[in-house]
């Protein structure tokens, strides 16, 4: 078993106070990351959507090594890049974080590239203006409220186009979801678009049922003889 990256220096700079500490959301994420560790072996690109404090790609790189892939990290939050950088130092993984909303800093340039992708995105379910407030102030609020089914944010990068444009032949993308956000139907919808996905890791945490859906891409459908 990998051990979790080191995060104490979250807790230590009151700079952080708006980003996301690790908890059981990020442990059952990285526990679906290791379940694959032998396929994702070999990747050169990974890129995480809302790094937060960076403590998934810091796991990732544990999988992939420090020197053999390219680690990208986007956040909106700039106290987020700083603490993904500091988690990467200190953890000794390369990680390369991006002030960024969503990938609108990588694309067209990571088409067809990403090896790896992964979002844990604002999944709770929340009236909009709630969602909207927190962004609006850069509240730590910003890293859970999702607006209407938790959906709010994600349906931005499932319904954007993003996924389809940014996983290489090879790749594959994790979402953190729970079950409010309808991870069969976000299955799917995602189905339509050429990639196939399935539940890979299920946890109950409290009153959250969270769900790991790991996407690739639809094998080419080919003409029978």
């Amino acid at each position: 078993m990998l051990p979790t990256p080191e995060t104490g220096h979250l807790s230590k700079n009151i700079a952080f106070e708006s980003v996301y500490d690790p908890a059981e959301d990020t442990f059952v994420l990285l526990d679906a990351l290791e379940l694959d560790a032998a396929h994702l072996k070999g990747s050169t690109l990974c890129l995480e959507i809302g790094s937060g404090s960076g403590c998934v790609s810091a796991f990732l790189g544990q999988i992939c090594g420090p020197s053999s892939c390219l680690y990208l990290c986007t956040d909106l939050n700039p106290q987020a890049a700083l603490c993904t950088l500091q988690t990467g130092q200190v953890n000794a993984i390369p990680l390369n974080p991006l002030i960024s909303d969503l990938t609108s800093a990588l694309l067209p340039r990571l088409a067809h590239s990403v090896d790896v992708l992964v979002f844990n995105p604002p999944y709770v379910e929340t009236e909009m203006d709630e969602m909207t407030t927190a962004q609006e102030l850069g509240k730590i609020d910003t890293t859970w409220a999702g607006g209407e089914h938790g959906m709010t944010v994600t349906n931005r990068v499932l319904h954007g186009g993003l996924v389809e444009t940014l996983l290489s032949d090879r790749g594959v993308f994790y979402l953190v979801t729970v079950q409010q956000n309808k991870p069969d139907q976000i299955i799917l919808d995602m189905r339509q678009r050429g990639l196939v996905g399935e539940i890979t890791l299920k946890r109950r945490a409290g009153g959250e049922h969270l769900q790991i859906i790991r996407f690739s891409r639809a094998p080419p459908v080919t003409a029978e003889p």
